[in-house]
């Protein structure tokens, strides 16, 4: 059985800015991860203060939060219901006494219940995205799991319109206790530009680089995009030897997708280096952006790569249909339909011109209604709402 986290100090309490407590499942590279560090790095720190549970682990990720005094606490949770780890949530939010919780996805939801048991007086959970398990919202489990544990909930948040749609007509969620947020981007550091950390194999200017970014396993489905890529050089012979595909991020995916391009002879042609920093860098050597998943919330790497001015070809799931528009800034083909996604692509390598037009709209789009400033702005409302400050 894991050891109890370490005991932690009582924030200070001559300090009067309220505390809000992130509890997330694990602190890593991911995208709904990067939201809650852009949330505490950049909310005005005279106005709030933060912490981070992590029902798992952390890893070296937690470095990105660069503010001051943030402290992030692991409680390993074992696999299943492990209510040791409840009762130590709940003597830990005892001794913190924040001013909100903000639990995020399914699996975290029941961290409602030590909130509530320890008087935390504003509680809010976050819906990012579906769970591996429920790619589409079908599951009964989880749906009346949410709806037991909505009266301890005071504001649900939805990222999207999909999920939005579902928390109020499969749950039964009133609209009143629901407030979309959409993810938000740093435009300073996605924007378009000429430096890019690409081999220099894959920066020539007859070159096509098709990418991607993502943890590499389950319902992000970069085998679909390896497989498209495939059926797309053996359809355009002509134009096939300056196409390129980079796969950022690692996973158990990540093995699968090299072997398939390797055995059709595309080596040279693909590069998967595995999770890196360096992401924004990526994407400005890239010319056409791909997202295959099987299920999503609100991309943050749509977002980033729509930032960067690249046109975007997404699968026709969840939140993506809230960032994409079809034909505009880029195209939506089904999920698990590589020929699909195939055929997508295809459109740029037939008519390049489309790339500049779909990624000017795409940035466009990105800074009127999807700034990081606008996702902060209305994150501080909500918390000023609850906290009775508005």
């Amino acid at each position: 059985m894991p050891a109890p986290p370490a005991p932690v100090a009582k924030p200070d309490r001559a300090d009067t800015r309220p505390l809000i407590v992130h509890v997330i499942y694990r602190l890593q590279v991911g995208g709904l991860e990067n939201g809650v560090v852009n949330l505490i790095n950049h909310l005005p720190a005279e106005r709030f203060r933060h912490a981070v549970v992590c029902l798992t682990d952390f890893t070296d990720f937690r470095a990105r939060i660069r503010q001051p005094d943030v402290p992030v606490i692991a409680l390993h949770k074992c696999p299943g219901q492990d209510l040791r780890m409840w009762w130590h949530l709940y003597r830990l939010l005892r001794r913190w006494r924040p001013a909100i919780v903000h639990t995020r996805n399914i699996g975290c939801l029941e961290a409602q219940i030590p909130a509530w048991l320890a008087h935390v007086p504003g509680r809010v959970h976050g819906e990012h995205g579906w769970d591996i398990h429920d790619k589409d919202g079908s599951n009964n489990t989880y749906r009346w799991l949410r709806r037991l544990h909505a009266p301890l909930v005071q504001r649900f948040v939805p990222l999207s319109s999909h999920l939005d749609d579902y928390l109020q007509q499969r749950v039964g969620i009133p609209a009143r206790k629901i407030t979309r947020i959409y993810n938000g981007v740093d435009t300073h550091s996605f924007r378009p530009g000429d430096s890019n950390a690409l081999p220099d194999d894959f920066c020539g200017s007859d070159t096509l680089v098709i990418g991607t970014v993502g943890r590499m396993h389950g319902v992000k489905d970069q085998l679909n995009l390896a497989r498209a890529f495939i059926l797309l050089c053996r359809q355009r012979p002509q134009q096939s030897q300056g196409l390129r595909l980079v796969m950022i991020g690692d996973g158990p995916l990540r093995e699968q997708c090299q072997q398939e391009l390797n055995a059709a002879g595309l080596h040279n042609q693909a590069w998967l280096p595995g999770a890196r920093d360096d992401i924004a860098d990526m994407l400005r050597g890239m010319q056409v952006f791909a997202l295959p998943s099987q299920a999503e919330g609100i991309s943050n790497t749509i977002l980033e790569a729509m930032a960067t001015g690249l046109p975007v070809v997404a699968t026709d799931v969840g939140g993506n249909p809230d960032l994409v528009q079809d034909g505009v800034t880029g195209y939506l083909p089904p999920a698990s339909d590589p020929q699909a996604l195939a055929d997508a692509l295809a459109r740029y390598v037939d008519e390049p011109q489309l790339m500049r037009r779909h990624g000017d709209a795409g940035l466009a789009r990105v800074q009127s209604q999807f700034s990081l400033q606008r996702m902060l702005d209305n994150y501080a409302a909500l918390y000023d709402s609850l906290l009775g400050r508005t």
